[in-house]
């Protein structure tokens, strides 16, 4: 799956979890400068940003109750929430995503050292590299980004959000992830993306229209990744948003 692709995806997931906000390209963005700070090698760069895209696209199949709840999910919400990494994984492969890189991310990045992440109870290196490094990109966007329930971003938020991946180096994170993520920020080369789009008319900025081309690629991947009627239509539903704001 190349790039232009997998933005057009994000933005439909974008359409239907706004409360998220900019999340997917700020992750992603941070994947590329971490990366890039490990040196990597260019196709791992690639890659690993590629998974950022995707990431939650499994959010495509959890209830819109669920995703904009403004408050404390109910054990059986937070149950259907956490499918959406198993339901991302198995739809990209639909789709012809084999690139084991790209999957892991998507499939295990809210996997934790400790055993107690999910959707496998992974522990340890028995949790693919990559989603061990995303799993403290995504935590750090989590602590620092604005909610509909939460204004808390800004330097107080980020070094909350470092004393937090510190604090659980080694049980829920990769420590060498934290590290490189901390001399990031702690230096300020992860500014700009964490103020990207991060405030309420950054938010607003979000409804803007797809391009109808971006919509085209979407709804042709999304349709000839299912064959189940009631998938079909909860497609259709959303692409019925894009189109409201397509130009």
């Amino acid at each position: 799956m190349d790039f232009e692709l997998a933005n057009a995806l994000a933005r439909i997931v974008e359409l239907k979890d706004r409360s998220t906000g900019a999340h997917t390209w700020r992750v992603t963005m941070y994947a590329q400068a971490v990366a890039e700070a490990e040196r990597m090698p260019v196709s791992t760069v690639m890659g690993f940003m590629l998974g950022a895209v995707l990431h939650d696209i499994g959010k495509i199949d959890i209830p819109a109750e669920i995703l904009s709840k403004p408050g404390r999910l109910t054990d059986a919400e937070y149950e259907t929430m956490k499918s959406h990494t198993v339901l991302g994984w198995e739809r990209v492969q639909r789709m012809g995503v084999r690139d084991p890189l790209v999957l892991s991310v998507i499939r295990s990045h809210h996997e934790r050292i400790d055993g107690t992440g999910y959707p496998d109870g992974l522990a340890g290196e028995a949790i693919p590299i990559a989603a061990r490094w995303f799993s403290v990109i995504d935590g750090f966007d989590a602590m620092t980004s604005l909610r509909p329930y939460r204004d808390g971003v800004g330097e107080d938020a980020a070094a909350q959000a470092i004393d937090d991946l510190r604090r659980h180096a080694g049980t829920w994170y990769e420590p060498r992830a934290v590290e490189v993520f901390e001399d990031l920020q702690k230096t300020g080369r992860l500014d700009s993306i964490l103020e990207h789009l991060n405030d309420r008319e950054g938010h607003a900025s979000l409804v803007g229209p797809l391009t109808a081309d971006a919509m085209a690629l979407a709804r042709t991947a999304l349709l000839e990744s299912t064959t189940d009627a009631a998938d079909v239509a909860r497609i259709e539903a959303i692409l019925d948003l894009g189109s409201e704001n397509t130009r």
